[in-house]
């Protein structure tokens, strides 16, 4: 298994300098993972200092809360992907779900998917804020919505992935769906737990660290 492939390597802080994103670009050419995952603003620039790899860029939409309207979400898919982004990673409305909107939240994950053409899109249900029923409604829409992953956290709410969800959410979409694990992933061995329970990516900015087999700090 090739665990640098699983890995999405992971940059969202609200003050990161591009002295740092550049880092972030560096460490993904030299140890070839996924994707980097970066805000939409840093998009074009890791677009660019990724040439010459199939290392993917991946954006954020609708991050972190989930709460702007439909059409507002569609419209940072369509900008972010001219810049460059090859996956899109959205925010589903997490309130909507909880008030029992759930044809809100299917609209709401559709209009991304329809407006990423044929770019990879994952839904991030925030699996911390949802009880077990409602992280199996999330998936279920996320899957009826046409998404291609489903996604346990952003990292900047009070919790991030979990065993128990990630083996929860992959039971309910069954094998072909991807199943993201974001935050918690801290070594090797938090790795590998993740993909032994169905992940098939790895949001992390310790990937690195993971892949050199040391445990990291930070809280995602």
């Amino acid at each position: 298994m090739k665990l640098n492939k699983y890995i999405d390597h992971t940059l969202l802080k609200q003050d990161a300098t591009e002295k740092q994103i550049d880092c972030l670009l560096s460490e993904a050419r030299e140890y070839d993972f996924a994707s980097v995952c970066v805000n939409p603003t840093w998009v074009e620039h890791a677009k660019k200092g990724l040439e010459g790899t199939d290392v993917k860029v991946c954006t954020v939409v609708g991050f972190p809360l989930g709460a702007t309207t439909s059409a507002v979400k569609a419209f940072e898919t369509k900008e972010a992907i001219q810049n460059g982004a090859d996956e899109i990673d959205m925010v589903f409305n997490v309130g909507a779900l909880k008030s029992g909107d759930l044809a809100l939240v299917e609209s709401d994950i559709r209009s991304v998917v329809e407006a990423s053409g044929d770019k990879l899109v994952k839904v991030i249900i925030e699996a911390c804020l949802l009880t077990d029923k409602e992280k199996v409604v999330a998936c279920q829409l996320a899957q009826k919505a046409g998404a291609d992953f489903v996604k346990t956290s952003t990292g900047f709410s009070t919790g991030g992935a979990t065993v128990a969800d990630v083996t929860l959410m992959r039971e309910t979409v069954g094998p072909d769906m991807g199943v993201k694990a974001a935050g918690g992933a801290r070594s090797y061995e938090d790795a590998l737990a993740f993909v032994e329970a169905g992940a098939t990516r790895i949001g992390t900015s310790a990937g690195v660290a993971i892949l050199k087999g040391e445990l990291a700090d930070g809280d995602y």
